[in-house]
């Protein structure tokens, strides 16, 4: 019963050092992929704004704009959050000796990766089904609500005391604008049809009206004066009216592409199917090949990130230098600046898509499982710490020659 109840004990320790560690990486996690999250919308939300206001859209399909978008920035926000969320958990345990108490009763750094590795399971399958299924529809529909607001599908917004065409045809200037658009005065018409005719208006009111007729709307005008010409007229004819109907043709926009005309669109079964495809061009199948394994290399890699965010989240001792915090998002940044760099040249067919992405792969696995060896199984091995002392002195000699700095005698 003693040796039941011993182990018994233990399995519960473990369990609660697993939530343990599952709570320390969760803050940072979350944390770090809402505001990546945020500060890349509000970025592209200023634009858009821009954007969707010179077009005179309506302001609503911002938001639809920005949720298309969010998978996307996922699909980086994802792996980055990853790492620092182990890489602070671990540094931490670290800088507080839990980890130095957590080593001495025997736990090894494999089995306190335990919890770290289930994130990452659960993230790279999330991540997959963004990059995979999600990011390529959802951009697709944000192409095409950029496609709906510059042919004027959305509907255009009226600019007061601006000239506003609808289509070739039409153009209305209004002088105020009341009750989000319900009240109008100060009206200008001129409207130009297909067989020469034309007429304008002006109006002390109006008001759009809708009809039975998806393809046309009803302008009813109050107060005003209408002057209609036409090939067959002698002289255009003037009148005067308290009450008039203008019937308003709405333009015909023509319809948006078949999902698929890039790769951004396509799904990784699609972009396996065209790379094998012989009926379509060499330059569509690299393309789609080297797409197909950039994806695929990206969820890759996050299987490497618990390690490096071990070797590098666990500083020096005596030492309180964030470099690893530091270090860990420029290498991650730059392995995927590698990587689009290899997707770009894998789809010009200078080289094979495997090797370009592949190869940068193996290079990084490489070095990640060497400094997780060095931190894990090389006593006092630091694969940080010689870049620490470099810091340090490079600071160092930069304080030095501050201006100001007292000099010693």
């Amino acid at each position: 019963m003693a040796g039941v109840d011993a182990k018994g004990s233990a399995d519960l320790s473990m369990g609660s050092i697993d939530r343990y560690m599952a709570r320390l990486i969760a803050v940072p996690l979350f944390s770090t992929l809402i505001i990546a999250a945020m500060l890349l919308v509000l970025d592209r939300m200023l634009r858009l704004f821009d954007f969707v206001a010179t077009e005179g859209g309506p302001v609503a399909v911002v938001w639809k704009m920005l949720a298309n978008l969010l998978p996307e920035y996922l699909g980086l926000g994802i792996p980055i959050g990853l790492v620092l969320g182990i890489l602070l958990a671990f540094r931490k345990l670290a800088s507080q000796s839990e980890l130095d108490v957590l080593r001495g009763v025997g736990m090894s750094y494999g089995r306190l990766l335990r919890v770290p590795y289930i994130y990452t399971i659960a993230l790279a399958a999330l991540n997959l089904a963004i990059v995979g299924y999600v990011q390529p529809k959802a951009r697709y529909a944000y192409e095409e609500l950029r496609f709906e607001l510059r042919s004027g599908a959305l509907g255009a917004s009226i600019k007061v005391g601006e000239f506003t065409n609808f289509g070739d045809a039409m153009t209305l200037r209004i002088e105020e604008s009341r009750d989000s658009g319900a009240d109008l005065s100060g009206i200008f018409v001129h409207f130009r049809s297909k067989d020469g005719s034309w007429y304008a208006a002006t109006a002390e009111k109006g008001q759009f009206l809708r009809t039975d007729d998806p393809n046309t709307i009803i302008f009813r005008l109050t107060r005003g004066a209408l002057v209609h010409n036409s090939p067959g007229f002698v002289q255009p004819r003037v009148l005067t009216f308290t009450s008039h109907d203008l019937p308003i043709p709405l333009p015909e926009f023509g319809q948006f592409r078949a999902r698929g005309d890039r790769n951004l669109e396509r799904t990784l079964p699609e972009l396996v199917v065209l790379g094998k495809d012989p009926r379509v061009t060499e330059e569509i199948r690299d393309t789609s090949r080297a797409a197909f394994h950039f994806r695929v290399v990206e969820v890759a890699t996050m299987f490497l990130l618990p390690l490096l965010a071990l070797a590098l989240g666990i500083p020096p001792k005596r030492s309180s230098s964030a470099l690893g915090v530091f270090l860990s998002i420029v290498m991650l940044v730059t392995y995927h600046k590698v990587n689009e760099y290899g997707e770009a040249v894998g789809g010009l067919g200078r080289i094979d898509p495997i090797l370009a992405l592949w190869g940068p792969f193996a290079i990084f696995a490489g070095l990640v499982i060497w400094m997780y060896y060095q931190t894990a199984y090389v006593p006092g091995g630091q694969p940080i710490a010689a870049l620490e002392r470099w810091v340090g002195k490079i600071a160092s000699a930069i304080a030095r020659r501050l201006p100001g700095r007292r000099r010693m005698a």
